[in-house]
């Protein structure tokens, strides 16, 4: 329903601006966290040190909704708002919020990228849609690395000697990771793709993804899109205090960007237990905003 998106905006909008500050005090960690980390690859395996990212007592909750720029020197970071659109939340003083329209004039992307960002942002500020897509509120998957900026609700590992499982709280989304050192010879693109991973000798998992499908799939809530080309890095730490968690995410797209591009999520350990939290139900555009529609099936399974 539009009331819960609009609820659902206000709640992102808090989360961000609580975490301002411990994410500012956490940048010159990240640098030293980062700075040594290798390239987009991640088809070694070491039988490395294995953190503790599982338990049924506790889960892990986004910081933030947008990316955080990587380490300076490491190379481009993620797309940002469109300067001329500035962002307003709820929490930044009297004025009306606003949408997250994406740069399109951003010299990384690829033309055809830009022209369906374009598109998107057209739609949102001439009121033809009342809310751009956003996966996570229409019950879409979110792709990778898009859902890992899932907010308000957090997420959990399972960690198995053989995979590595992720489960998102809303809709109980999982992804699976599995502790190999090569991808399939044949890969059917997926939401969430083939992911292969390792623990390096300092507790890193790092994961390998290959294998996404592009359509209604994006890299942020700026609706940047990808093509089947995507290949993921992800590089998960945990801080010495093991409260936090971070990854170092690296994009590699030929078809959509003219170079990687690099960025970092960050979460807080909380004592959550894992509820069910069902998107698709009464889930319409019950006052008439022209929203988009949550998936269909065109046919029964059954």
């Amino acid at each position: 329903m539009l009331m819960l998106k609009l609820a659902f905006t206000v709640h992102r909008n808090r989360i961000v601006s609580r975490c301002l500050t411990p994410c500012a005090a956490a940048l010159c960690a990240t640098v030293a966290l980062w700075a040594a980390a290798p390239g987009a690859s991640a088809q070694t395996p070491a039988s490395g040190k294995i953190p503790n990212l599982a338990s049924i007592n506790f889960a892990w909750l986004a910081l933030g909704v947008h990316w955080f720029d990587p380490p300076a020197g490491m190379g481009r970071g993620p797309i940002r708002q469109d300067p001329a659109h500035p962002y307003h939340g709820n929490l930044d003083g009297p004025g009306q919020v606003t949408p997250d329209i994406g740069n399109v004039k951003d010299p990384i992307l690829k033309p055809w990228a830009a022209k369906q960002m374009q598109e998107s942002n057209e739609e949102v500020l001439s009121g033809k849609r009342g809310l751009p897509f956003a996966a996570q509120s229409v019950c879409y998957p979110g792709g990778i690395p898009g859902q890992l900026l899932t907010p308000a609700e957090p997420f959990y590992f399972i960690q198995k000697p053989d995979q590595v499982w992720m489960i998102w709280q809303r809709d109980h989304m999982v992804r699976r990771i599995y502790l190999t050192d090569k991808h399939s010879e044949v890969v059917k693109p997926s939401w969430f793709g083939e992911s292969i991973g390792h623990y390096e000798n300092d507790g890193t998992l790092v994961v390998d993804t290959i294998g996404l499908t592009a359509p209604m799939s994006f890299l942020d809530w700026y609706r940047t899109p990808h093509t089947e080309r995507e290949h993921v890095v992800e590089r998960y730490k945990l801080s010495n205090d093991g409260n936090r968690l971070e990854v170092l995410v690296t994009v590699e797209d030929p078809d959509t960007l003219n170079e990687p591009l690099h960025m970092i999520q960050r979460w807080r350990k909380v004592p959550n237990p894992m509820r069910e939290t069902v998107c698709a139900e009464n889930n319409g555009d019950h006052f008439g905003k022209n929203l988009f529609p949550i998936p269909q099936a065109a046919k029964p399974d059954f």
